[in-house]
Order: structure tokens, then sequence, then C-alpha cells
């Protein structure tokens, strides 16, 4: 079922008009990039794009959020199509002509192009109207870490725009471009962001023995908390948490009165997830104890793992494999997407699309990373062949 499979044709001379003034329309969104829940030039754009082609059209769904919905035909199926719309706290540095005009923000992981996709769709599919049902067209705001997705939905995205299925991709460069990927069951981790107060009294570093010692006893935490995945969770299972902040003093000769570490954890299994959660925790009330201090702790599971229903996932490769070289991905990432909250609520899958072989092409998230325009009809017409597939006339 989830053999390698292969499109024979990857020209898609049906499209060529489009893709043109779609490359333009990425360079744009590239040039004026919004962070999560601020999209608003971003959200207008898309709207008056979608209100062109004469779709109906909904704003404001869970802050700046956009879809556009497009009816052909008599059926009550529906299918929702998603992409992300936010940038990233990043300054740019690739030098491009089209580069980022707002210093220290940045469409560093490729929704600029996610967005350009799907609006392509939208204008081939209303083109086209081969197809009887409902296509949601769904471009959601605060994908980076904010919850964006969970926002819609609270906001009652499903409800006013009823849908079947759902499904996204996002551009991935450890992939080659035209080729696909993406699997059953896990794809993305759950993402844990866990913040450790440890407090002492604070004094002279000459004279330790006055008082509980914050930083030291910080320092232990942080070597035991590295042995919570090899020691508490199964060799056959996937886990990852990292210190990523240790803050603590100001001058050589003060012990401090507090010291912070924050750091991540990434999971697939919800109860592995726990399971590491409870250890941090014990680990931190057994360190407060023996080193005298006072240890709180933060701990919040901010994303879900996104986690593809079986059939969808299979559909997913379906129709990749109608565009360009497709195949079951061996592994999750350990990653994150809010994505994950709408797969909670609709059988849907998440596919990734590579864009790798650019010159120059740069990983996620780096300060010299754009999008591959090359890949622009591969998932332009993977979204339109999903539609067209589940709305069969």
């Amino acid at each position: 079922m989830y053999e390698a499979m292969v499109s024979t044709d990857q020209t898609f001379p049906d499209i060529a008009d489009l893709i043109g003034p779609l490359i333009e329309l990425r360079h744009d969104l590239h040039a004026h990039p919004e962070l999560g829940f601020q999209e608003h030039r971003t959200a207008a754009l898309i709207a008056e794009k979608l209100g062109e082609l004469g779709l109906e059209v909904h704003t404001g769904i869970g802050g700046t959020g956009v879809v556009g919905v497009l009816k052909v035909g008599t059926s009550s199926k529906s299918i929702g199509l998603r992409a992300d719309m936010d940038a990233l706290p990043i300054q740019e540095q690739t030098g491009l002509a089209y580069a980022s005009r707002h210093p220290g923000v940045f469409h560093g992981c490729g929704h600029d192009g996610h967005m350009t996709m799907l609006l392509g769709a939208a204008q081939y599919l209303s083109r086209t109207r081969r197809f009887d049902g409902t296509v949601n067209f769904i471009f959601q705001p605060a994908e980076e870490g904010l919850g964006g997705a969970r926002a819609m939905i609270k906001d009652g995205l499903f409800d006013k725009c009823p849908t079947d299925q759902v499904y996204a991709l996002h551009n991935w460069p450890d992939l080659k471009a035209g080729q696909a990927a993406t699997r059953p069951g896990p794809i993305m981790a759950a993402a844990d962001r866990f913040e450790i107060t440890v407090e002492g009294r604070g004094g002279h570093a000459a004279l330790p023995h006055q008082t509980p010692d914050a930083l030291l006893a910080a320092s232990q935490l942080v070597t035991q908390l590295n042995t919570i995945v090899s020691r508490r969770i199964p060799a056959t299972s996937s886990a990852v948490l990292s210190v990523t902040q240790m803050h603590g003093g100001h001058a050589h000769n003060v012990l401090p009165p507090s010291v912070t570490i924050v750091g991540t954890v990434r999971s697939f299994d919800a109860v592995y997830q726990d399971v590491i959660e409870q250890a941090l925790r014990e680990m931190s009330a057994g360190v407060a104890l023996s080193s005298g201090t006072k240890i709180t702790v933060e701990y919040d599971r901010y994303y879900p793992a996104t986690l593809n229903h079986t059939a969808e996932a299979a559909e997913a490769l379906t129709a990749a494999a109608c565009v360009c070289d497709a195949h079951l991905a061996p592994d999750p990432a350990f990653t994150s997407e809010d994505f994950a909250f709408m797969l909670q609520a609709k059988p849907g899958a998440y596919m990734w699309l590579g864009q790798g072989g650019k010159t120059g092409s740069q990983p996620l998230h780096h300060p010299k990373y754009d999008f591959n325009d090359e890949v622009i009809p591969l998932g332009l017409r993977w979204h339109a062949t999903l539609a067209e597939r589940y709305l069969a006339a």
C-alpha cells in the first residue's frame, strides 16, 4: 500500500500561465513577513485574491485566519487544505532582491511558499471545477509556537466551514525537489517547554557555607535531566530532552540568589510524555531537598504529536504520486507542527514536499534559507489532486 510511487508527468502545461504570477506573489509575501497573529497585510492580501476568484471568504477566524470556500455541484462532501501564514523573528541574511523589508522578521520556514501553492490551487480549481462538493482553503496564522490552528478551531473553524478531511504540506529541504513523503501515524513530534527556577538565598562567593548554592544545584539538575531519556524511556521508543538555556549570576564573587533552566522535550507517545514530565519533577524535588534550595517547575505541553490517519496518509501519497516521486517516510521528525490540532479534530494527513537541490539551499529556520520556487507547481497540483480525487464528480 505504501510502496514507492513515481509520477511520469511533472510539466503541467495546464497551469503554465499561473506560475509566473504566483512566483511574483511569493516574492511579495517574502518581502512583507509578519509574525504570528500579526499577519494583517498577509491576511488582507489572501482574502483579496480569494475574493477575486469568486470564493466565499471568511476572515478573522482565530485572530487573523482566512478561509476561502469553493462550492461546486450538489454533493455535501468537503475537504480542507491548509497553509500557514506567519514568519519567524529572525534577521534575514539572504541578500535577495525580495528580502524582508521588516528588520528581524523573516519567512525562514517557507510559509510564503505554502500560501502561494494553496492560492495557486484555489486559482486552478476555481477555473477547472472538475469536482462535486466543497473545498475549504484554510490560511492559518501563528504556526510558529503560538497555536494558530488551535485558535482557529476554538473560534469555530470547522463549524463555519464543515470539513470531512483536512490536509497540509510543508516544504522539506532534506528531500530533493520533485520528491514527497509521508507516513501513517507519527510524522512530527509533540513539543513541550519547561522552565525551572532554582532559588537559594545569594551571598558572598567566599562564604558558600552561609547560603544554599542555587548555581551548583542547577548544574546538578541539568546533569540529571540529561539522563531521563536514556534511563526512563525504552530504547525501542524515541524522545529528546534538551536544556537550551541557563541563566543566573552577574559577578564573579557573588553566589546568585536564583538560577533559571529552560529547555524542550520532544516525543511521539503521550505515555512517555507523562513519564518524562514526572521524572523531571521528581528530579527537581530531589535536588531541592539535597541542596536546601527551593525549585519550582513550569511545564507546558504546547503542541501534541502530529499523527496522520492511516487512510488519509495513503491518499496523500497517492495524490503525490500523480505529481512527483512519492514514497513512505521511514521515520517521523522531531520538529513540531500545530497542524496536530487539526488532525485531532478531523481525519487527515501531513505531507513533506522536497525542495532540496536548489543552489545555496539552507535548512529551515536558517537566516539564509529561501523557499524553492521550482516546487510551486508540485504543491499546487498536490492540493488540487487531493480535492479532485476526494470530490470526484
